[in-house]
């Protein structure tokens, strides 16, 4: 096989097309890819080391991880910048651009186990409970957050939800998630009751834009909210609950995610509901609460029970 040539904008412009085209991902996930690769990109330029992408060899990108932790970069951010040059080296590989795999053996930093911060039971019940319902968009920002928290959706899958696909019948919601993956969540009472209100009081009196028809939470002008919309609107109404915690739509998504946990829920169970491809992923909930598991321990192991019902002193 003869190698083909090729430079940095032509490979990149390919690479964008590849993301979209083969494995489906979303305008985010394109973004967030093609960001990591330009600086890739910039600093082997800057070094005068690959002008071809196609040159690129392990100790160029050893060089680069090298420059990443130098820098200060987090270990988190350096593995996701190395599996952006691993995905990216695969795309060269099938338009013939690269021989060989030089990412192969390099081995991605460890990464640091974050846990997200998480409401309590009370403090998602205060945030929504503190919606302005006197404001013509309130209905609207409340029917929003019921969703976020018994769906436990992402910010994007909450803003491009169609309302064709809630089911009242059956309660569940048709969800299109990362990758284009399409997966069913249940959705509680309270929740379909709260988007029964915004329908009534609020989107029956908004025509939708050209293309939005479908869309189920809209703006005044008909149009699909943005994300940041939605961050900012849950900002707000966190702030006037007087919930100081830092919190954003994935706030939700983690505390629905380690409410159902704590309650006894199937850990599978909440991987599909979450869409998480890795199981790892999901079990990440199971540490969030370390007080609540050593309780279950305390309350419910036999040896537990009986070291705790014994009398001080006695042998």
């Amino acid at each position: 096989m003869t190698r083909i040539k090729s430079d940095w904008k032509s490979a990149i412009a390919g690479y964008e097309t590849y993301l979209t085209l083969e494995r489906g991902l979303s305008k985010n996930s394109i973004v967030a890819y093609l960001r990591d690769i330009s600086k890739f990109e910039g600093f082997c330029v800057d070094q005068k080391t690959i002008l071809d992408p196609g040159m690129m060899t392990r100790e160029d990108i050893e060089h680069y991880l090298g420059f990443l932790y130098d820098e200060g970069i987090a270990r988190n951010s350096q593995a996701r910048m190395l599996s952006g040059i691993r995905s990216f080296c695969k795309y060269l590989r099938t338009e013939q651009i690269l021989e060989g795999n030089p990412v192969e053996l390099i081995e991605a930093p460890k990464q640091q186990r974050k846990l997200p911060d998480v409401l309590s039971v009370n403090e998602v019940n205060d945030i929504i409970g503190a919606v302005d319902l006197s404001r013509r968009e309130g209905v609207r920002n409340r029917a929003m957050l019921e969703i976020l928290y018994s769906c436990g959706l992402r910010v994007t899958e909450l803003c491009e939800l169609q309302l064709s696909k809630v089911d009242f019948i059956d309660r569940v919601v048709q969800v299109i998630g990362k990758g284009n993956k399409e997966r069913i969540v249940p959705i509680g009472t309270t929740a379909l009751e709260a988007v029964d209100d915004y329908l009534a009081q609020y989107r029956s009196e908004i025509i939708p834009m050209k293309g939005h028809e479908d869309v189920l939470f809209l703006g005044r002008q008909g149009r699909g909210l943005s994300r940041q919309m939605a961050f900012t609107m849950l900002r707000r109404v966190a702030i006037h609950a007087q919930v100081r915690k830092s919190i954003s739509p994935h706030t939700f998504r983690h505390s629905f995610a380690t409410h159902l946990l704590e309650a006894g829920a199937d850990l599978r169970a909440v991987q599909e509901m979450m869409g998480h491809a890795q199981i790892a992923t999901t079990e990440i909930y199971t540490h969030l609460d370390r007080r609540f598991l050593r309780n279950q321990i305390e309350k419910f192991h036999p040896r537990s029970q009986a070291i705790k019902s014994k009398p001080v002193g006695e042998e």
